[in-house]
């Protein structure tokens, strides 16, 4: 089992503390380092390395996105995850622009924390539709070679097509009748083909090319609870 190693950051010691122990109840997650502030978190990030950061979007001195934009500027393997306590869809967008890939609200249960970040460390976790249209509306992708596309096979465009309607790999797989590591597999092969780098680019991507999904996925179910 993989460890991810955890820098939370956050001006409420209380909200640091509670975060803490939904994350040292799952073994995956090590937490490795405290930030008060965006300022620490950077230097923090600087010199722990960590896999993963929980960033509180409300900070004194440099917020939650300033440092989200810091960081991913000069970390951009780091994966930043917003926490907050505000369910403002456009708080999400705004994260999102300044490379988050995702963000959680906190008063969701600790098991749907658990379970979200996992699908985040694992690139599992996909975009509702509503905020990939914001998101393609004004930053359109643009593809390097058009005919990329046409080099997916049946079975890769079905994937593409079940991405695009926010389906996690777990889903995809129950409904493909397949496991959930061939649909990896097969995602491997499509943002190779189409020289893409994450879920939500390969999103805005079947968004462009107007592949239409029919069922909500994690973020759309997160948003809801």
């Amino acid at each position: 089992m993989n460890n991810f190693r955890v820098l939370i950051a956050d001006d409420s010691a209380h909200a640091r503390e509670a975060v803490h122990e939904i994350l040292a109840a799952d073994a995956s997650f090590e937490i490795i380092g405290l930030a008060q502030s965006g300022e620490e978190a950077i230097s923090l990030t600087e010199s722990l390395m960590p896999d993963l950061i929980l960033m509180d979007i409300q900070m004194q001195g440099i917020g939650g996105l300033e440092a989200t934009r810091q960081i991913k500027l000069q970390y951009p393997y780091v994966k930043i995850v917003i926490i907050t306590v505000s369910d403002d869809a456009s708080h999400l967008f705004e994260a999102l622009k300044q490379g988050a890939q995702g963000y959680l609200l906190k008063n969701l249960s600790p098991s749907t924390w658990i379970e979200y970040l996992r699908a985040i460390m694992s690139d599992e976790a996909p975009l509702s539709r509503e905020l990939a249209t914001q998101i393609l509306r004004e930053f359109p992708l643009v593809v390097k070679s058009p005919e990329h596309h046409e080099t997916l096979t049946n079975r890769e465009r079905e994937i593409l097509n079940w991405v695009a309607s926010g389906l996690t790999n777990k889903e995809i797989a129950a409904e493909l009748h397949i496991s959930d590591q061939t649909v990896k597999n097969h995602l491997k092969n499509i943002l190779q083909k189409l020289h893409l780098e994450n879920r939500v680019q390969l999103t805005r991507y079947a968004l462009e090319k107007g592949l239409v999904g029919r069922k909500p996925g994690l973020f759309t179910k997160l948003w809801k609870e």
